[in-house]
């Protein structure tokens, strides 16, 4: 199979038509070839000629392949010690629809190439070809080589116990560059390697030498061969070695090995010593030299037959290793099916009365399902055990997902209902809302999951930090009791004990200065909600579930104003979401530190009195459309969607503006987002033709408001509350 064949000539080299060196270049064919070793290839050229080149690469059954064996000739284009302009990558195998033959054309260049095989565990097939300018040098001539076998011969000339060959090589030219040798067994041409020292062989038999040179100009010396004999010392060892064969590879549930089985054969001989270890294919399959692991891909069931001999001729039994290969199955892609399905008494509007109960199903049939997971109101994913009861009054979404055992995660999908108040079980009393996804004390996070407990309220929601302390002392005893009882309900271990109570200790809670707590403006109930008063177009409107929601029906840009009273110094916390439909973002915003509306009749719009002196800290996650994205300061301080840490859409957000003289920061969901100094030197960027100018001075106190966009750019609010600092 040709897994990628591609060349790449180098820029800038053309053929001369009348130069001699040209026309040896475009004539010259350099050969690869590989059989079943996986340390180096068959044969492979050493030198070239720069300019145009065809490449041959064989790794059939002609070439010696007689196992499958896979293998690729590939130029390294990102080592920058070798030339880099050729980018070659040829796959071969004998059963492939080219039979394991290939060819490029390539255009070469003066240095020198590296090429390996990129497959795993073949590594160590690899060499270089120097490539030398066309057109002849000063040194043409090759070096000159000799070699010289030594060692103890009995009367037959044959070498006791081992042989020693030296090769030479001298060269008068630009001088030796490399010295090669390959030793030949048994009629096997052996692979061509680095010459360094004296090559020792002690495996009894006939043997080959194989030899060359070349020069630093690229000029190879003709092949030479040094043949001798190497037979075994005198000894009475009469005892075969003793022989073992090991099968690896990942198996499947029936013992059968996945896509490729390798077959690791040793032998040991504590007399003469081990002199050869053969294996055959198959119970026909002729017997071949053991160098290394063999590895089997073929799907089927094989055999594996082997053998040794030591140096006194002894010959061991023939054994055989017997095992399957099978081609692994598709890989699961397909996460599971995940439904959920709602029950309880409802009214006659649908609601259930006082509880839901939501039981989660899912299936996969390819690997399994490894888990199932929920997110009740925008919370933090749980993972699903028992049907989940939902017994707070109002709208409630709860998400759901689905994971395999291949780690193939499902959509998600939601499942919305609504509770009414009915004669059961009452809502819970819980003192604060706080749904943020960990446990924060003051501006302290813990990292602990802020999980819903056995009175149905969330540990942000018992350890109240909001409330107003009227000493520290009193607030950490508070804490502590807390802490006591979940620990002792089984809600929270000791470290999470522990880490609480280090952040209690860390907040500025009850401390002098910081008594105030937060007061709520908003709390979702009809009381509150009438304190606010809608100006401009558009309109919010009152939702069972303790938030607030802009309108569908009545258009307009406008704002919904605290009236109440204004503020300086202060930090207003609040949640937002998202709720525009389609796939569409919501564009809005939070006004802050803007005087009476009233009283700048010169106003047609009073929303614009917010615009135009106080500042807008922006709502926006939409990719497109207005620059200013969401924790920006509209007109001034600009945020992508990267700073603003942008959540899924339909999830309930915290925001926390903090005002200290004329510093402004931007929290979302605990992370700061946006640090602005309105030192009245910015100039303001109108993004829209009808914005009035300024120059950038604000008050340093004011109101608060929510914006509105329009009947597309819905937005949801709920828990707001402000403290003074």
């Amino acid at each position: 199979m040709l897994v990628g064949l591609t060349a790449t000539t180098a820029a800038g080299q053309s053929r001369s038509g009348d130069s001699a060196a040209a026309e040896t270049a475009a004539d010259q064919t350099l050969t690869w070839t590989a059989d079943n070793s996986i340390t180096a290839y068959k044969s492979a050229p050493t030198t070239a000629v720069a300019g145009p080149a065809t490449i041959v690469f064989e790794n059939s059954e002609a070439t010696g392949n007689t196992t499958g064996m896979p293998h690729t000739l590939t130029f390294d284009t990102s080592n920058p010690e070798y030339n880099q302009d050729v980018d070659l990558n040829i796959s071969a195998n004998p059963g492939d629809a080219q039979g394991g033959k290939y060819t490029a054309e390539v255009n070469l260049t003066p240095g020198t190439y590296r090429y390996f095989c990129a497959f795993p565990g073949h590594g160590s097939m690899q060499g270089t070809l120097v490539v030398t300018e066309g057109g002849g040098g000063e040194d043409t001539a090759a070096p000159e080589t000799s070699a010289k076998v030594e060692g103890q011969q009995n009367a037959d000339g044959g070498y006791v116990g081992s042989a020693t060959t030296t090769v030479t090589a001298t060269d008068a030219g630009s001088g030796v560059d490399k010295v090669e040798y390959a030793l030949d067994t048994d009629g096997a041409d052996g692979a061509w390697q680095p010459y360094t020292d004296p090559v020792v062989v002690d495996q009894v038999g006939t043997h080959s030498i194989r030899y060359r040179a070349t020069d630093k100009a690229g000029n190879t010396a003709e092949v030479k061969q040094e043949d001798f004999t190497v037979v075994s010392p005198p000894t009475d060892d009469t005892t075969a070695p003793e022989t073992s064969a090991t099968v690896s590879g990942e198996k499947d549930d029936q013992g059968r090995y996945k896509d490729m089985a390798t077959v690791t054969v040793t032998a040991s001989d504590t007399g003469s010593g081990v002199n050869t270890i053969e294996y055959a294919l198959g119970a026909d399959g002729a017997w071949q030299p053991y160098t290394a692991p063999v590895m089997i891909h073929e799907p089927g069931d094989h055999v594996v037959r082997y053998r040794a001999t030591d140096k006194a001729g002894n010959a061991a039994a023939e054994k055989s290793a017997e095992f399957a290969v099978v081609t692994p199955p598709a890989e699961d892609t397909t996460p599971p099916e995940v439904t959920a399905k709602v029950e309880g008494s409802k009214n006659s509007d649908g609601a259930y009365i006082t509880s839901a109960e939501v039981t989660l199903s899912a299936t996969d049939d390819d690997s399994g399902v490894a888990g199932t997971e929920y997110s009740l109101d925008g919370g933090p994913y749980l993972a699903y055990a028992d049907p989940v009861l939902v017994d707070r009054v109002g709208r409630h979404t709860i998400a759901y997902r689905g994971t395999d055992k291949a780690g193939n995660t499902s959509e998600a999908k939601e499942v919305s209902f609504t509770v009414a108040e009915g004669g059961g079980v009452p809502a819970p009393s819980c003192a604060e809302f706080d749904e943020r996804l960990t446990v924060i004390v003051g501006d302290v996070d813990t990292g602990v999951p802020n999980r819903v407990t056995g009175n149905r309220c969330r540990i942000n929601e018992l350890i109240e930090d909001e409330k107003e302390w009227t000493s520290r002392a009193l607030f950490l005893k508070h804490v502590d009791g807390v802490l006591d009882k979940l620990l002792k309900d089984g809600e929270i271990d000791r470290r999470e004990f522990r880490k609480i109570t280090k952040a209690a200790k860390r907040s500025d809670i009850g401390k002098p200065g910081h008594n105030k707590g937060y007061r709520k403006i908003f709390d979702g109930t009809k009381d509150t909600f009438a304190k606010w008063e809608q100006v401009g177009g558009g309109k919010f409107e009152l939702n069972e579930d303790g938030s607030m929601t802009s309108s569908t029906e009545v258009d307009g840009m406008g704002m919904l104003w605290f009236p109440e009273r204004k503020y300086g110094d202060f930090s207003m916390k609040l949640q937002w979401r998202d709720d525009a439909p389609g796939s569409g973002n919501a564009n809005a915003g939070v006004f802050a530190r803007f005087p009476q509306v009233h009283d700048h009749p010169e106003e047609s719009r009073p929303e614009w009195v917010a615009i135009k002196y106080g500042h807008e800290l922006q709502i926006l996650d939409r990719p497109d459309g207005d620059m200013y994205k969401s924790g920006s300061v509209y007109g001034f301080d600009r945020v992508g969607l990267g700073g603003a840490g942008v959540t899924p859409k339909g999830t309930w957000n915290d925001y926390e503006i903090r005002v200290v003289d004329q510093h402004y920061e931007i929290f979302r969901n605990g992370v700061l987002i946006n640090e602005f100094d309105n030192t009245g030197g910015q100039e303001f960027t109108p993004p829209r033709g009808d914005d009035p100018g300024t120059d950038g001075r604000r008050y340093a106190s004011g109101y608060v408001g929510l914006q509105v966009h329009g009947v597309t750019d819905v937005i949801s609010y709920r828990d707001i509350r402000i403290k003074e600092l």
